[in-house]
């Protein structure tokens, strides 16, 4: 009971905190509309009113800037009267445009304040501002009597459709004749210096002898001052302006440093806008007219003007201050009152959930008794159910090892098969001839057994989650005639029309080159095998900006498919009812996979017996990959691909027309292979052009490479004992064999395994089953490239950077050793191989092995090759004679260096040095 009446209590304290907050003022909300705010004039109005605004804190100022343009001070003001606002200020851009909206505003029932220049209608509320007519007048009274009635005047005007340049200029005008030896020139500076600076350069020349310039303002005034200033013309010409501003170069800043004769004040009248409006919104009475007083400041009374004025913007700098300190007390304030409040609100809240808690403990111990037994009964059913997840999860990744173990070893076998048949279907023999036919059937079905383990390996990813795409940038139009390829014999065979039909020359897009091709080719090959004869495939390609998509749409004539089968056709093993024409079920369903993996869309439209249309949507750019999925370089198709598209040829092409071949047995290659067979078949193949050793495992081929230092090694990834990852490692890491070209030879075929593969330093990785035509030009174009970095380090012949093959890192450190070495000791006629071996730590039939497969020459030839090349540039020197050069690049006499000089060059050194011969080799 007490617990309640606790309770009760709080919640009275809360009314009574809540009883002691301040009724709030009335606020009200004023719009201004301006017809600039550009220039210091204006903003010293907007200051005005923030000034007395201050004292206001109930009033919200909603501030509009027109930049000048009537229409668009028309648009604001309406705005302004459309949001609840209870009092308009305008300062009009022009009067007659601004006019009919004001009156529309205060028919309205909205008080209108007008400003500075009035409008052609008495339908306004109030107005404030300075009597311009009376200005005018002020100032051509003051310049009268400093001329003595005598001179001739420049008068800068303002707009000349505004009301304040109309009135001034009269006024001043009717005081200037009456003094009939003062001619007025008078120019349109459109209120602003920028404007009033070219208009009185085009004239000052015309006037060069002008007496005064009067400007309708402060800031045309300054405008002509710095151009007589600049043209040197100042002399004792005088200047008035008006406004009499305050701050740093404003009108009492100008006459204070004797710039300016005078300036003749025109309130902004900022403070007393926003009095007039107050007044009005409280009283709702008010006098129509506020004219601000105004007066001529010169060198009598701008030291007091000024010292007044900069003595209230300080005091206007501490208010705002202050009313700043007040506003951050307030916000603390009601930040602590809503906090107390929110912490009674809390402090009750908790004492009715207390005792709502404890009554729940109470029922919940009740609850809880009866859940103890059965979470444990729950228990021991999900220890059951783990137990048979986790049998059932050991089975599913047993089932998935032996899967991918087996599709791995069907590839070697693959290749002892395609390899031959390949060799022997390209041979012109009359024996190749008279089994041609049947050769072709093996291979034909060899490729399809490929292709199924290839979607089998890629089913196997997807499921595993291992599957990851490298996109790079092709020519999708390029692309899809490659596939095209292929399919022309077939088309052609059968009379298909088979076109790819699209409007563009090219499109660019990212993809990853391996997995589109295996979509498109397998859409391809579904429309072929569903096409009658003289039927049509047509490959549309087009791209829709608006969406920033790529469309590409595979429409045939062929059996078409059900409703049923449409919507099932991306199923996973799903198989239509075409019964001639029976697939796996994994064609489709991973072509989606594949397009999705891209954040595109693949689609199915077909009737029955006439035709289908597969339509494939690719986004544009790459910004849908992420930074993994973007590949620097481009990616080509692995090579089983090509096996892949030789099921639709006729007739197989050269993977590498147009090599040259490399001189008989020039070269030793190194094979490092477990399988007997496949050690055999590649020995047989390649001893007919190079000398070829082998070894069984990779202990045993690296002791051959250290050994024998071949030109090229092939080595298998899967080895007895160590693998020929570590193998490529290890000879890439060695001195004596990191210059020797490394081709991998394996049945792992993802884009991770071939990065692993390529981390090592191999130069090639080629996946099983795999092409014995792509492997020998392979062979040819690395032995090639090695050579033309023979040539490039010699310096003899510099090749083409597109043609030279990367080096690594150590060849590079050897080669600038070496050459170092060479060059530092140059002079010594001690310089040979077996001091070179000593310094670079290498056997002597590692040096020679070394630099002969990188440099191409033998040590000595290298060394006498660059002396003789350093002799030719000291014997152009004047003053050296021929023995001195000798000794100078290490020769041990004067005669043997003229022998060696003139075998190279076919001079002599005296003679090379008179006539100063160039050789040429």
């Amino acid at each position: 009971m007490s617990t309640w009446k606790y309770s009760l209590l709080l919640v009275w304290v809360m009314c009574l905190l809540a009883g002691c907050k301040n009724e709030p003022n009335n606020s009200y909300t004023i719009g201004f509309s301006q017809c600039t705010g550009a220039d210091e004039w204006r903003k010293a109005m907007i200051k005005g009113m923030q000034r007395e605004l201050a004292f206001h804190p109930n009033v919200t100022l909603l501030y509009r800037d027109a930049q000048y343009n009537n229409q668009k001070q028309i648009e604001q003001i309406r705005e302004l009267a459309n949001s609840d606002i209870d009092l308009l200020i305008v300062s009009p851009n022009e009067d007659q445009p601004i006019t009919p909206i004001v009156e529309e505003v205060f028919q309205k029932g909205i008080p209108v304040v007008v400003v500075d220049r009035r409008i052609t209608s008495p339908f306004y509320t109030a107005y404030v501002g300075g009597n311009n007519y009376e200005v005018g007048k002020i100032a051509g009274e003051y310049i009268n009597t400093l001329l003595k009635g005598k001179g001739k005047i420049i008068e800068i005007t303002g707009s000349p459709k505004s009301t304040p340049a109309i009135d001034r200029h009269k006024a001043f005008m009717e005081v200037m004749a009456i003094s009939p030896d003062i001619e007025v020139i008078s120019i349109n500076g459109e209120w602003e210096k920028q404007f009033a600076k070219p208009a009185f350069l085009k004239i000052i020349d015309q006037h060069p002898d002008a007496d005064l310039i009067f400007g309708h303002n402060d800031r045309m005034t300054v405008g002509a001052y710095e151009v007589m200033k600049e043209k040197n013309l100042l002399g004792k010409v005088k200047f008035v302006g008006i406004d009499g501003l305050a701050g740093p170069d404003g009108g009492i800043d100008m006459v204070n440093k004797g710039v300016f004769e005078a300036s003749v004040i025109y309130s902004p009248g900022g403070e007393e806008a926003i009095q007039k409006a107050i007044e009005i919104l409280q009283t709702g009475k008010t006098n129509k007219e506020t004219i601000l007083h105004t007066a001529v400041i010169d060198s009598s009374n701008v030291r007091m003007m000024k010292m007044q004025t900069d003595k209230i913007l300080s005091q206007q700098d501490d208010i705002e201050k202050q009313q700043k300190r007040i506003d951050d007390q307030i916000k603390i304030y009601n930040n602590q009152q809503v906090f107390l409040y929110v912490m009674s609100g809390m402090l009750v809240v908790t004492v009715v959930l207390g005792s709502l808690a404890l009554y729940s403990l109470r029922e919940n111990q009740k609850i809880n008794r009866e859940l103890k037994t059965k979470n444990q009964e729950i228990l021991e059913q999900r220890n059951k159910v783990q137990e048979m997840a986790e049998k059932a999860q050991e089975a599913t990744e047993t089932k998935f090892r032996f899967f991918t173990n087996i599709s791995h070893e069907f590839r070697t076998p693959l290749t002892l098969i395609l390899a031959p048949v390949e060799e022997l279907l390209a041979a012109k023999k009359s024996q190749a001839t008279i089994l041609k036919k049947d050769l072709q059937l093996i291979h034909k079905n060899a490729l399809r057994l490929l292709r199924q383990v290839n979607q089998l390996m890629d089913f196997r990813k997807i499921e595993s989650g291992k599957i990851r795409l490298k996109a790079s940038q092709h020519d999708l139009i390029a692309f899809l005639r490659d596939i095209q390829l292929p399919f022309e014999g077939m088309a052609k065979k059968r009379h298909i029309d088979f076109q790819i039909i699209t409007s563009l020359n090219s499109l660019p897009l990212w993809f990853d080159a391996d997995m589109l091709d295996k979509v498109f080719f397998n859409l391809l090959s579904n429309a072929f095998k569903f096409t009658g004869d003289k039927g049509r495939i047509y490959v549309y390609v087009e791209q829709d900006s608006a969406r920033n998509i790529a469309i590409i749409r595979v429409e045939d004539t062929g059996v078409g498919m059900s409703a049923e089968e449409s919507k099932r056709a991306f199923e996973m093993f799903y198989q239509g009812q075409n019964a001639y024409a029976k697939g796996t079920g994994l064609g489709l369903p991973l072509s989606q996979e594949f397009v999705e993996l891209h954040q595109g869309k693949i689609s199915v439209q077909s009737k029955k017996y006439k035709g289908t249309c597969f339509t494939v949507e690719l986004p544009l750019g790459k910004d849908h990959f992420s930074g993994e999925e973007i590949s620097a370089e481009k990616e080509s198709f692995l090579p089983e691909q090509l096996y892949l598209k030789e099921e639709c040829k006729e007739e197989k092409a050269d993977l590498m027309p147009g090599t040259v071949p490399v001189h008989e047995r020039e070269y030793t290659i190194l094979v490092i292979e477990d399988n007997e067979d496949l050690t055999v078949f590649l020995k047989e193949r390649l001893q007919e052009n190079y000398e070829v050793i082998t070894a069984a495992d990779g202990n045993q081929g690296m002791k051959e490479a250290f050994e024998q230092i071949p030109d090229l090694i092939i080595c298998d990834i899967m080895l007895p004992d160590t693998d020929g990852l570590k193998v490529t490692s290890i000879l890439k890491s060695d001195l004596r064999t990191s210059h020797i070209p490394v081709i991998l030879l394996t049945a792992r075929n993802t884009v991770e395994q071939q990065i692993e593969g390529m981390h090592t330093g191999a130069d090639l990785y080629l996946t099983k089953p795999f092409s014995l035509q792509f492997l020998q030009e392979s062979i040819r174009s690395l032995l090639m490239n090695r050579a033309i970095l023979k040539n490039h380090y010699m310096g003899d012949v510099l090749p083409n950077p597109k043609a030279s093959a990367p080096i690594n890192k150590l060849d590079k450190k050897f080669i600038s050793d070496f050459k170092a070495i060479i060059e530092t000791r140059l002079a010594e006629p001690s310089l040979n191989v077996d001091s070179l071996c000593k310094d670079l730590g290498l056997s002597r039939i590692q040096l020679y092995r070394k630099v002969k497969a990188v440099l191409g020459v033998a040590v000595n030839d290298y060394i006498q090759t660059i002396r003789l090349n350093k002799a030719c540039h000291h014997l152009q020197q004047p003053g050296v004679s021929v023995a001195d050069v000798a000794y100078q690049v290490g020769f041990s006499s004067p005669t043997y260096f003229s022998t060696a000089f003139k075998a190279k060059y076919g001079v002599s050194p005296i003679e090379y040095k008179n006539q100063k011969y160039t050789p040429q080799e």
